[in-house]
């Protein structure tokens, strides 16, 4: 961690309260890198105070969920993002949302957020080797913030790729004959392709018009830095609709399945139904509790059988030649 003598000293913002592993502090040349985990109440006014951000940017730090949105403030001069990012939780079996509140001045980032992202972890461990320092932060803010959200979007995709490798393996379980099971893995698969659109989406117009603000600390020496982040949400977005289109045609294939089996299935039982519709009404006559003659011959059991099965035989020989067995 390097710190430069004319940075603000965390002692000085309020945060002494903080527990270690909830705030990192980083500071390279002029520029200062403050990453807040569940920050309290306290911290963050604190740190609004220091920075004179504005009150409303500061409820939207401490309110559950944000919409992602850019806000821009001229005096004092800094950029206010909220960018949503997913997180897969492994047990529901679905991405959340994990939101990242950003501040970014010429001579500071600060950023929000619950701990669940592992790019962030990386970038501050990254930041704590002085090397790795120098690297991030010696370009100024806007390097960084690029980095950090570079990161993220990068991040998501083996996520993407995961929804593939499952989409696969349920396609070539669905002609196993595991109906059941495909359905249920397909309704998994749909659900959190839904909650990855829903948490992708309103990022790109975010990070869009981040990349056409004109503020001097955001300017790079490749002006196709934030273009490229607006590139990398886009091909997430048509992953994700291809993937979207995928699951439809994949439903539909095995709703077509489904009732394909269960067609047969009913076939089945008709054509054992029609068959066994003369016998069952031999036996009912035979058993009924009238004079029937013959019925005390010998014979009659073997014949009354043998007339039962010479009936169902040939009902099954006409089935089979109108090819309906």
């Amino acid at each position: 961690m390097l710190k430069s003598p004319g940075s603000p000293n965390p002692r000085s913002i309020g945060l002494t309260g903080a527990p270690a592993a909830m705030r990192k502090h980083f500071v390279q040349g002029d520029l200062t890198w403050v990453d807040m985990i569940y920050p309290t109440r306290d911290e963050v006014f604190a740190l609004g105070e220091h920075y004179q951000f504005h009150p409303l940017h500061i409820e939207d730090v401490l309110s559950r969920i944000q919409r992602p949105k850019l806000d821009d403030s001229d005096d004092p001069d800094y950029v206010f993002l909220v960018l949503h990012f997913p997180f897969f939780d492994e047990v529901e079996r679905l991405s959340v949302i994990c939101e990242l509140d950003i501040f970014v001045g010429p001579t500071f980032v600060i950023t929000f957020h619950d701990g669940r992202l592992r790019p962030m972890r990386r970038l501050t461990q990254t930041a704590a080797d002085e090397r790795g320092s120098e690297l991030l932060l010696g370009r100024g803010s806007g390097f960084l913030l690029y980095r950090i959200i570079e990161g993220l979007v990068n991040y998501c995709f083996p996520m993407l790729y995961r929804l593939d490798e499952k989409l696969d393996a349920a396609e070539e379980e669905m002609f196993r004959g595991d109906t059941r099971r495909t359905v249920q893995e397909l309704s998994y698969i749909r659900r959190d392709i839904i909650a990855l659109r829903r948490i992708i989406r309103p990022n790109i117009p975010v990070v869009r018009l981040l990349a056409g603000r004109e503020r001097d600390y955001l300017r790079l020496d490749e002006e196709q830095y934030f273009g490229d982040l607006v590139d990398g949400l886009n091909r997430l977005w048509d992953m994700l609709e291809e993937q979207k289109e995928i699951i439809e045609g994949l439903d539909s294939t095995l709703s077509s399945l489904s009732s394909y089996r269960i067609n047969r299935e009913m076939k089945t039982f008709t054509l054992i139904s029609v068959i066994m519709l003369p016998m069952t009404l031999v036996a009912s006559i035979l058993g009924m509790n009238v004079f029937i003659p013959f019925a005390e011959h010998p014979l009659s059991l073997p014949i009354v059988l043998l007339m039962m099965g010479v009936i169902g035989g040939g009902l099954y020989a006409v089935l089979r030649h109108k090819r309906l067995v």
